[in-house]
């Protein structure tokens, strides 16, 4: 359970990066869209003040590519943790093409500012061409972790992807039965334990002809209920 919790905290990890990521975007576009910002009444007042505090200390907007390259940068963090379904379309040509589109789309955009159009058709482009470029670089990014940590070739049949931790403990009480089960996780072997704490509310256990539930569960609740000195009723329907 303890690497079940590890993965919840990477996950918000990255989730927070993305975030740091998106952050640096709207940055980007308030400072450098200001004008059409204000003409919209938009703009508030104290994030005004705290960007140009930042601007007079660290120069963070002296170019239009700082803000861009520290979204780049926490993105990037962020696909580093992404673990995805497996999808056997993604190619790194896939991947090449969108990076690319996206970089040039999020990197080389700032004369679109200076065209001689109004100033809401120069936003407008701007921020379109922005988001675009950030949503291709995001697809490529995300692409490029789950390939880097799936080799399909590794694991053909996806076993490792549709595997889960399950229960490893026993747990016992006066009435409890304890079903001992192997499951595959982290490409090994498990051993675990399927425990029914409370058979007194009924248990009913189906399957097709020959798929083991007489040998592997109904041997095993008749068993444990005996070594306890419980009895019990079992209804065996056959659907015709």
């Amino acid at each position: 359970m303890q690497q079940e919790d590890d993965l919840r905290g990477l996950a918000k990890t990255m989730d927070f990066m993305r975030a740091l990521s998106i952050l640096f975007v709207v940055i980007n576009i308030y400072w450098f869209c200001y004008g059409q910002i204000r003409e919209w009444g938009i703009n508030i007042g104290v994030v005004d003040r705290i960007l140009l505090n930042f601007d007079r200390t660290a120069g963070l907007f002296r170019n239009i590519l700082w803000t861009k390259l520290f979204a780049v940068v926490f993105l990037a963090l962020s696909c580093l943790g992404t673990k995805g379904v497996k999808e056997e379309k993604i190619t790194w040509r896939k991947i090449t093409a969108s990076l690319a589109t996206g970089g040039v789309l999020f990197f080389f955009n700032w004369w679109l500012l200076d065209l001689p159009l109004t100033a809401m058709a120069n936003a407008a482009f701007y921020i379109l061409t922005l988001s675009a470029g950030y949503i291709c670089l995001l697809m490529g990014g995300v692409w490029m972790s789950r390939l880097l940590k799936n080799n399909l070739m590794d694991d053909p049949f996806n076993n490792e992807n549709e595997s889960f931790q399950q229960e490893t403990r026993l747990i016992e009480n006066e009435y409890s039965i304890n079903l001992p089960t192997k499951f595959y996780y982290n490409k090994q072997w498990n051993n675990g334990f399927a425990n029914v704490v409370n058979p007194q509310r009924a248990c009913i256990c189906m399957g097709s002809p020959g798929s083991g539930k007489s040998y592997c569960v109904v041997n095993q609740f008749i068993k444990q209920q005996i070594e306890k000195g419980y009895t019990q009723y079992i209804y065996d329907y056959k659907f015709v």
